[in-house]
């Protein structure tokens, strides 16, 4: 799947984010300071990060169109500063900022045209992409975080074609990390299988792909996923990287 393919990753960006949205107005306000599936998290700093990074990908979609620089963030620390200021505010604003910055990130998106979506621009890392390629990174920040709410979403409902396109490119990336272990994805319900690491003797992780996928990105389901060594003997299935 081409990651830069807007008539693709902008439907999986829309599901995705209606998804968010009716999993955070089902929460009673006094679960927004409940712990979220991320360490050190609670469900505020989850939907305030999504705020934050709707508002961080309308800045890159901006400057596509106007080719007037325009970075996702000064810093990191003025990132994480304003996930912080942003996690403490009354669930109400938690919402509909959730609600008005994905609709100025849309509005953003479709400004863009033909040229304008090939205009380069940089991520937070300081990456060189065309402007095609904000929406598949909202996608993956709505679709995970979703999950991470803990709010009865978990990896299972991930579209598959969503689960496909995130091992393309997690395996990628993490293969280049120090510390990757050697493995070969063979997930139960797909005919296809992914590569990670570098080495001989690879052990093999079996599961339903989206199990698999939530081991890779840090979502594990551990039961979920089983580890075959060369031998075909149960192991223990190893850590991977942090991706993200």
């Amino acid at each position: 799947m081409d990651r830069q393919d807007v008539s693709v990753t902008l439907p999986w960006m829309g599901a995705g984010t209606e998804l968010v949205v009716r999993a955070v107005d089902a929460l009673p306000d006094d679960a927004f300071r409940a712990p979220s599936a991320l360490p050190g998290w609670s469900r505020a700093h989850v939907i305030a990060h999504l705020a934050r990074n709707a508002e961080a990908l309308t800045r890159l979609a901006t400057w596509a169109r106007t080719g007037i620089e325009t970075p996702m963030y000064a810093s990191s620390d003025q990132r994480a500063a304003e996930i912080e200021s942003s996690a403490q505010a009354p669930a109400d604003k938690l919402r509909s900022e959730l609600v008005s910055t994905a609709d100025d990130l849309d509005a953003a998106l479709a400004a863009l045209d033909g040229a304008t979506w090939q205009a380069q621009v940089r991520s937070a890392l300081g990456r060189a992409i065309p402007g095609a390629e904000v929406p598949w990174m909202r996608v993956r920040e709505v679709w995970l975080h979703a999950v991470d709410l803990d709010a009865g979403i978990t990896v299972a409902d991930l579209p598959p074609a969503v689960v496909d396109a995130l091992l393309d490119e997690v395996t990628v990336t993490l293969s280049e990390r120090d510390g990757c272990p050697c493995a070969r994805l063979a997930p139960s319900d797909r005919d296809r299988r992914w590569a990670l690491g570098a080495g001989l003797d690879p052990v093999e992780l079996r599961g339903d792909a989206a199990f698999v996928l939530g081991w890779l990105v840090g979502r594990p389901a551990r039961a979920e996923v089983v580890a075959i060594d060369a031998g075909g003997s149960p192991v223990a299935v190893p850590q991977a990287p942090r991706w993200l």
